[in-house]
Formats: structure tokens, sequence, C-alpha cells
């Protein structure tokens, strides 16, 4: 999910992830996270608190200022790192591709599956 902002307000935060944040923490149907006390400041939301708290991997760009969070996972399943493997797939044509030849550039990765 993106996010304009690494410090959205609550109801930008509750529009994009999903997440009430009310005050016994970040409520998502009948699911209630505690937060700490810092998490919420004045109605912004500190993304790092929050993240961490709910198990969501966050990406934050300095210069433009986004944050992208992933998906929650509270029960502590998600990624140990943001790097990926070194895939090798061929090109158009035909040739091997592999994707450490991007290093130091930003990649996005597009995923589909049929089912």
């Amino acid at each position: 999910m993106l996010l304009p902002s690494a410090s959205p307000d609550v109801d930008e935060f509750a529009l994009t992830t999903g997440w009430k944040l009310e005050p016994q923490g970040a409520c998502r149907g009948d699911v209630c996270v505690p937060l700490p006390t810092d998490a919420v400041v004045d109605g912004t939301v500190d993304i790092a608190v929050v993240a961490e708290r709910l198990g969501m991997g966050l990406v934050t760009d300095s210069d433009t200022g986004l944050a992208a969070v992933g998906p929650a996972t509270p029960g502590g399943r998600v990624l140990v790192t943001t790097e990926a493997p070194d895939l090798e797939l061929p090109d158009f044509d035909g040739n091997p591709f592999r994707l450490s030849s991007l290093l130091g550039t930003k990649v996005v990765l597009v995923a589909w599956a049929p089912y």
C-alpha cells in the first residue's frame, strides 16, 4: 500500500491500509493490536512504529516523502529482508537475464498467477 507520506494522518492511514487507529490500538475487523503511546501524536501516525507493531514491511523514499507498507502480519509471518533472490530468467531473445545486473537501480517486480 502506498502512502503519500511517512507521517499520514489517522484517517488517511485507515483509508489506505484498512487499519483504524482506536484508543485500544490498531483495529481491523475483530482484530485489535495494542500500540505504544508514541504511535500517534496530534493525529499524525508514526508509520515506522505502527508498521513494526503490525509486522508490516516498510519502505520510505526520502526524496519524494512516499512510504510503502506491506500487508500486516500480526502473527509474525513477514519477510526478514527486502533483498530479492538473484533470479535468472530468459529475456525476450532467450538470453539469460540476472536480476543482480540491476543492482543499484530501483526495480519493481510484477508477479502474476492464474489462480
